[in-house]
C-alpha cells in the first residue's frame, strides 16, 4: 500500500457518528520527514472519528516507545509515548483563508469538496509531542541517578575548568558581589 494512501480516510463515505482507526507507526514512516533524533519507533495510534454535519471531531491517542540518547550523559534509553490530542477539521468554502486566519492549532479547515483526510502530518506532529522534551536516565531504587558516571564526572570537571580558564567570568562575579 502506498504510504501516502496508508494515512488517508476516505470520510465521504462515513455515516454520521463514531469511526475508529488504528495505526502503526515505525522508523519508515518517518522516512518522508527526514532525519529524527530518536529511533526505534513502535508506536500504535489510535483515531476516534466522530463524523457531524459540516465537521469532523478527531481524538487521537498515542502509545509506544522509542529509543533516544540521555541528554545529560548520552546513555541509550527506551522511552514511553503516551498523548492525546484532539482536532475538529471543520468543511468550509474558503479553507486556505480560514486555516491563515485560525488561532487555534485544534481547529482545521478543509474544502466541501475534499473527500480525504490526510493524517500523516498529524500522526508525525503528534508523535512528536510525544516525545518529553528532557530525556535522561530515570533514577534507581535509592533516587540515584543512572547517568554514566564516567561522562558526569568529565563534564564536572570541563565545568569547573571553564571556571578557572575565563577572566570575564571573575569580572561578572564582581558585580554579583555589588548587591
Amino acid at each position: 500500500m502506498n504510504f501516502r494512501r496508508e494515512f488517508e480516510i476516505a470520510f465521504v463515505g462515513l455515516k454520521p457518528g463514531l469511526h475508529h482507526f488504528e495505526y502503526q507507526v515505525d522508523d519508515k514512516f518517518f522516512t518522508n520527514y527526514g532525519e529524527q533524533d530518536f529511533s526505534n519507533c513502535n508506536a500504535t495510534v489510535k483515531l476516534e472519528l466522530d463524523k457531524k454535519n459540516g465537521f469532523m471531531f478527531l481524538k487521537f491517542d498515542v502509545d509506544g516507545t522509542i529509543d533516544v540518547n540521555c541528554d545529560r550523559c548520552g546513555n541509550p534509553l527506551t522511552l514511553q509515548l503516551w498523548d492525546e490530542f484532539k482536532v475538529m477539521v471543520k468543511l468550509v468554502d474558503n479553507p486556505d483563508e480560514m486555516n491563515e486566519q485560525e488561532e487555534d492549532p485544534d481547529v482545521y479547515y478543509i474544502s466541501h469538496g475534499e473527500s480525504h483526510l490526510h493524517l500523516a502530518d498529524w500522526i508525525y506532529e503528534f508523535i512528536n509531542l510525544s516525545i518529553p522534551l528532557q530525556k535522561t536516565c530515570p533514577p534507581d531504587e535509592e533516587g540515584n541517578t543512572q547517568c554514566n558516571q564516567e561522562v558526569l564526572a568529565k563534564l564536572s570537571q570541563a565545568k569547573e575548568t571553564d571556571k578557572v580558564a575565563s577572566p570575564v567570568w571573575e569580572a561578572l562575579n564582581k558585580l554579583k558581589d555589588l548587591k
